[in-house]
């Protein structure tokens, strides 16, 4: 476990704007950057809720604060910028983050297709999310989350930042072994 220095610390602070679980005054405020389509993302954003369940049982709901910011990888990863685009579609529905699960949990399903099956199983409005996806609305949106993430030294998904501070599991170890004790302890060490 290592906090890297070099070009490490969040350039966009955490703000409103952002997709937000918790709250912004959080003892913690975890940053992810992630992408709809990568395992890696799918897996750390697994790991994220579990310790996120367990801190709020032994810390209480507002020790940790949860915000995900889009990288899609569009050069490996084909659907995840589509992705993204029907999570922002379904947020301005009120209906984020069971998109983000959905679209976590379908990693292998991203087509258009699916997005607008996944869209109506919410009980989303179709006609508005299709013309808001086709129109392209929310580019600018995602651009600017990689943008910041750019910025904060961000060159593949997953990120961290654990309270403004790059989190990365180390030289030695391949990106794919993160690990619950490792980001839990790293979580409870920078809350002292």
């Amino acid at each position: 476990m290592s906090f890297d220095r070099d070009r490490s610390l969040l350039f966009v602070p955490p703000s409103t704007q952002d997709h937000i679980k918790g709250v912004l005054n959080a003892t913690i405020v975890l940053v992810m950057y992630g992408d709809y389509e990568c395992s890696q993302s799918a897996d750390v954003y697994r790991l994220i809720k579990v310790i996120g369940q367990q801190l709020s049982i032994s810390l209480g709901e507002n020790y940790l604060c949860f915000i995900f910011r889009h990288f899609p990888q569009i050069e490996i990863h084909s659907h995840a910028q589509r992705a993204a685009e029907a999570a922002e579609a379904a947020a301005v529905q009120g209906q984020f983050w069971p998109m983000h699960e959905m679209l976590f949990s379908h990693q292998q399903e991203l087509g258009n297709g699916y997005l607008v099956e996944y869209a109506n199983n919410l009980g989303l409005n179709i006609s508005q999310f299709l013309q808001n996806i086709s129109k392209k609305v929310y580019i600018d949106r995602i651009n600017e989350d990689i943008e910041s993430g750019l910025n904060s030294g961000v060159t593949a998904s997953p990120a961290l930042f654990i309270n403004g501070i790059r989190y990365s599991v180390g030289v030695a170890q391949p990106r794919h072994r993160w690990k619950i004790e490792q980001l839990m302890a790293a979580i409870i060490t920078a809350s002292h």
